[in-house]
């Protein structure tokens, strides 16, 4: 034990949130029973990165006798917990929300119902991480990096029909709002994405509506301020859900 600063969470301050779950990049902290919890005192690093994160201001940096910070067991953690299944962190933590675990999905199976014909056609998720809302997203997630990542507006799913083949296969994705969501949070979010991925490569999937042109003008913005000379493409889709 030594004396070093440390997180403490004043539990009746906390709703759950799970806010500074997602800004702590070591996964020192899980909501567990409706509260945020430190999940062991040697993952966290005493920096404060979740403080800002919580808006209820329940989390504080205090001093006082705790296992040192070991940076092994955080490496061996993170490995852990970004290649769970979201069911097996469930079972894990019952009252834990799956949404802040980073993972990476494979052949995720699923049936697609044509209501039309009322048939059954057979289909394959092509989706390649979870969580996807730019909230949610930790940018040091492995599958991030050096990829061809896909940004797409939250309603572009719903109305382009082939989103998942044309869109998801093979692209890390992260989705938002560009008209609801708080645009300066946004921005930091992806500057610390792509300056974390290094992506090869980003495309702006958004709708035709004018409000949503803003998320290229924030990926830009965001590739700029990260560094990055990545390309990006843009693409357009209608509201009647056909390709501009």
């Amino acid at each position: 034990m030594v004396r070093r600063k440390i997180i403490e969470i004043d539990e009746n301050k906390c709703t759950g949130c799970g806010e500074c779950v997602v800004a702590c990049a070591e996964g020192a902290l899980a909501v567990i029973d409706g509260k945020a919890r430190v999940l062991n005192e040697v993952f966290c690093d005493g920096l404060g990165a979740c403080i800002g994160e919580c808006p209820e201001e329940a989390l504080q940096i205090v001093e006082k006798e705790a296992p040192g910070f070991d940076d092994e067991a955080v490496k061996k953690h993170l490995a852990s917990i970004e290649h769970a299944p979201a069911e097996i962190v469930a079972e894990a933590h019952p009252c834990a929300c799956p949404s802040a675990v980073p993972t990476l999905l494979k052949d995720v199976e699923q049936s697609t119902t044509v209501s039309a014909e009322n048939d059954a056609i057979p289909g394959k998720s092509e989706l390649v991480n979870w969580p996807v809302q730019w909230r949610l997203v930790q940018p040091s997630s492995p599958f991030f990096k050096d990829a061809h990542i896909l940004l797409a507006a939250d309603c572009c799913p719903f109305t382009y029909p082939n989103f998942h083949k044309d869109f998801l296969k093979n692209r890390p994705t992260v989705i938002g709002c560009p008209k609801l969501d708080e645009q300066e949070a946004f921005l930091k979010r992806l500057v610390d994405l792509f300056s974390e991925a290094k992506p090869k490569s980003v495309k702006v999937v958004m709708m035709e509506v004018p409000c949503c042109s803003a998320l290229l003008t924030l990926t830009k913005k965001a590739l700029e301020l990260a560094g990055s000379d990545a390309p990006v493409e843009s693409v357009v889709i209608g509201i009647d859900g056909r390709l501009k």
